[in-house]
Parts: C-alpha cells; sequence; structure tokens
C-alpha cells in the first residue's frame, strides 16, 4: 500500500512533471501557439533528473515583422520568462536572434543591437545569448555572420571597440564574427585581441590574404593564423605579423596558400 500510494502521488509532489523539460517546453508551446505574426515555435527539452530540467523557447517570427511588433513581442516575453525561470525565452526576426531575459534594462540592451544588427548590410545573420559563466553573471555571448572579410572585421570593431554603428552591450561580451576568408573572436579573457588582430592588419596591408583566424588561446589570450596568396613573401609576412604582435610569440602562425588555406578558418 504505501508503494502504491507514493506512485499514484508522483503527479501531485510540487506539481511537477516526472520530464520537467519536456513539460516546461510543452507549456511554452502552449502559451504562445496561435501568437499573430509568430510563424514558428521551436523548442528544446533537456530532462536532466526525475522532476527537473530546463527548456528553450524561440518565436520565429513571420518576414516583414515590424521593429514595434518585436520590441511588444519582446515586453511579453520578458513578463513570461520572469515566471519561468526554467525556460530561455528567444526571438528571431529579420535573421537575427535573441534572448530575452527577465532583466527589462538588458533585454532594452538586446533589442537594440538587434535593431542595430538587422539595419546593417554587412550582416547576414546573428545570435545574441545570455551565457553567464562562473561570477559573470551578466555576459553575453554573440556570434554574427558577415558577407565578407572587410564587414566581418569592421562589425567586430564595431561591437567592441564603440563604434557609431552596434552599441555595445553592458556586462562581458563573448563575440564571435565570421565571414568569407576570416574568422575573429575576442580573447580568452572575452577582451578585444589587440595585437592578434594587429598582426592580422599588418600582413593584410602588404599582401592579399587568403583567409585568417583570431582564436581564444589560454596561453596567450590569442591566436591568429593567416594564409597569404602563394605569390606572397609569406617569410616578409611572417616577420610583419610578428613585429605587431611582439607579445603572441608561437600563437602567430603564417602559412602559404601553397599549402592548407583553410588554417585558422
Amino acid at each position: 500500500m504505501p508503494i502504491i500510494a507514493f506512485v499514484l502521488g508522483l503527479p501531485l509532489l510540487t506539481g511537477c512533471a516526472i520530464d520537467k523539460g519536456t513539460a516546461l517546453a510543452a507549456d511554452f508551446e502552449e502559451n504562445w501557439a496561435g501568437t499573430p505574426d509568430v510563424a514558428k515555435i521551436r523548442t528544446t527539452k533537456n530532462n536532466t533528473l526525475p522532476f527537473k530540467g530546463t527548456s528553450d523557447g524561440t518565436l520565429i517570427l513571420k518576414d516583414g515583422t515590424s521593429a514595434d511588433r518585436v520590441t511588444k513581442l519582446a515586453g511579453e516575453m520578458r513578463q513570461y520568462v520572469a515566471r519561468h525561470d526554467k525556460i530561455t525565452g528567444r526571438i528571431t526576426a529579420d535573421g537575427i536572434t535573441f534572448t530575452v531575459v527577465a532583466d527589462k534594462r538588458r533585454t532594452h540592451e538586446a533589442l537594440a543591437l538587434w535593431r542595430s544588427l538587422t539595419a546593417d548590410e554587412q550582416v547576414v545573420n546573428a545570435d545574441i545569448d545570455d551565457e553567464p559563466w562562473k561570477e559573470a553573471t551578466d555576459r553575453w555571448r554573440i556570434e554574427v555572420t558577415a558577407v565578407d572579410a572587410t564587414s566581418a572585421l569592421a562589425v567586430f570593431k564595431d561591437m567592441l571597440a564603440e563604434g557609431d554603428r552596434h552599441r555595445p552591450l553592458a556586462g562581458v561580451m563573448v563575440l564571435k564574427v565570421r565571414g568569407p576568408g576570416l574568422f575573429v573572436e575576442t580573447d580568452f579573457n572575452d577582451a578585444f585581441p589587440a595585437e592578434a588582430i594587429a598582426a592580422y592588419e599588418a600582413v593584410l596591408a602588404q599582401y592579399p590574404v587568403v583567409g585568417a583566424g583570431v582564436r581564444r588561446d589560454a596561453v596567450s589570450g590569442s591566436a591568429v593564423s593567416i594564409v597569404v596568396a602563394e605569390s606572397a613573401d609569406r617569410d616578409h609576412a611572417d616577420e610583419l605579423a610578428r613585429r605587431a604582435a611582439p607579445d603572441l610569440g608561437a600563437a602567430v602562425k603564417v602559412t602559404s596558400d601553397g599549402g592548407d588555406s583553410s588554417a585558422g578558418l
């Protein structure tokens, strides 16, 4: 009898479902079903332990949804996630996806960045996500795809160096920008990789660059790999890069397109 009573009582425990993530996803879909301007709802189900779990819910808006409507939905989503702390709410509009958090100021910042990114012709798509880590609870992870290498570097600099187009978000930003021929991301300390970028620009100023990558590195903070055209003087390009980034040492790598042109990308 005690065993039977326990089994029958399972659904009543704190109102939780056994597969919590699945239940959260179902709740999200039910709550937002039929919302005007929403073309699709996408959810994830993370059932970690019995009665415990999380879910991500994304509203994919119809093409042409106005900025005012996106702003209104973000406000409604903010209230929703404030009431459901195990659900991450997200919105995709005009190729840009952003996470809506319970904090009003942070949500407004993400929304403002969504507006500037959608208006930037250099940007193909982007993802703005809330990603706290250790003591950095106010931390964003942003990934952007740009139309080309020049645009990728321009967008990266603008977002981190307080440019005219994209206002940096408050708190910590982990930024990754990719375009054909270039990948660049913040350094190991989530900061601007000044020397690695200086090395790339020093080579680019004198030689055609086939591809390059600026990546996080636990030892040097940032590492840069540059592939120059086969016709370029690789040794001189290597010298230029190392002179521009004296503190990176072995984290600077310059190769020729005669080798692996995909290095660092």
